[in-house]
Order: structure tokens, then sequence, then C-alpha cells
């Protein structure tokens, strides 16, 4: 698991980085189908990811980092009718999150996106409970609430929610780790009368490291949702 992450952590920090490129304002040129395989792609890349272990944080603890999730479109034809422009190949999304630990185990969190050159913004928010706080001889067990709203699109009210199963365990500095889900998406078009709402739900997993050195924090996933891989590299804080 090590060579991976560091393998992902390598190509986030040389390859040449660009956002997704002009505004989803175009939905009215869509079928049915079509707008159901932009909904699938925005649930897989707008979907809220941690990036972190199912270690609780503690009632003083804090985690606050930037991230940028980079998410394969599997139907780039439909995001590219849907938009103003072309589409990309991969969308890359960049979030600043903080986490805060509470007490008896809670931990809640929240990010915000807005991404260059688009319409796209948006927000999310997770609650996280630690079943098992973990030691040096157990891992941790968390199970994580999640939600995610899009506000940017005039023509497309969008929001996604998620229940997640995850677990880590410390190993000095790094801490490996893994989990389980599912995403709720709903889709509605505003505005627009050739498509109608679809509402759905995708199975997801991933893995992820994360490496504390003091105050300085990395960590990095791999998340598959439905049919769409995506890779998250976050630099922060953690204490």
């Amino acid at each position: 698991m090590k060579r991976a992450l560091s393998a992902l952590a390598i190509l986030f920090a040389t390859a040449p980085i660009s956002f997704a490129a002009d505004n989803i304002d175009q939905i009215n040129q869509l079928i049915q189908s079509d707008f159901r395989n932009l909904s699938e792609d925005l649930g897989a890349a707008l979907s809220y990811k941690a990036v972190i272990p199912a270690k609780p944080l503690g009632i003083t603890g804090f985690d606050v980092g930037v991230e940028v999730t980079a998410t394969k479109l599997q139907h780039r034809d439909a995001w590219d009718r849907a938009s103003s422009g072309a589409a990309p190949d991969t969308v890359y999304v960049p979030r600043l999150h903080l986490h805060k630990g509470l007490p008896a185990g809670f931990d809640v969190g929240a990010f915000y996106s807005s991404v260059p050159d688009s319409n796209l913004k948006f927000w999310g928010a997770e609650a996280r409970y630690a079943i098992i706080e973990g030691g040096v001889a157990t891992p941790a067990l968390g199970l994580r609430g999640t939600y995610s709203k899009l506000s940017g699109v005039s023509q497309l009210d969008f929001h996604t929610t998620g229940l997640e199963l995850l677990v880590s365990k410390g190993l000095a500095i790094f801490t490996p780790y893994a989990g389980l889900g599912r995403v709720w998406t709903t889709s509605e078009p505003v505005g627009v009368s050739n498509v109608s709402k679809e509402e759905f739900s995708l199975g997801k997993y991933f893995i992820g490291g994360n490496v504390n050195l003091g105050l300085v924090n990395f960590a990095i996933e791999a998340d598959k949702t439905g049919g769409a891989t995506s890779y998250s590299a976050k630099l922060g804080f953690r204490f």
C-alpha cells in the first residue's frame, strides 16, 4: 500500500493540473439518458471525500487542509453537451477542508469548493462516530454520514448524501485506512423541461494513507464511486 500511495503523491506533485473548464449551462441540450450519465459523473466527482483516517481527533483536535481531487469522467460526451465548452477527460476539484474533534468519539467536518473557470461551487459536511477508537494494538473503526450540495449551477438542484464504514491503524507517523459505503444522489433540473429528476445510489470504496510530521500533515486517497475513480491529495495541519 505504501508504494501505491507514494506513486499517487508523486503524480499529484508533478502532473500539470487543468481544472474543469467552462460552465455547465446547457442542460437543455440533453436527453434523459445524457442527464442520468452527467448526474452519475457529478455524483462521483462532487460527493463527500473526507481524506482522513477513522481514528477520532479528540476534543482538542483539528485537521485543516487544502486538497485536490481528480475524477476520471465516465460519460465525457454528456458532460461536453451540458457545458459551454469542451469537457475534460478528468475533472480536478480543489477543496478547503476542516475537521474538528468532539467528546465521546464524535468528529465533525466540512469543506468548500469553487472550481476555477467554471460555475461549479459546492460545499459539504460530515459527522463521524468512532465505534472503536483504536490504540496501540487495535485498529480504529468509524461510521460516517456525509452530505454535499452544489450551489453554482443555476439549471441544476443537486445534492448527495452518504453513509460509510471505515477502519484505520496507526503505524508510527503513517496511518493507512480503508472503507466502503453508499452514495445517494438527487439531481433535479431547474427551468428545463426536456429532462426530469434523477434519484439513484452508487456503491463506493476507498483506501488511503495519512502521514503526520508534527503539525504538518499529508494524506492521499483513492476512491471508486460507481464506475468512476477519483484520487485525492491533501496537505495541511493536524493537531
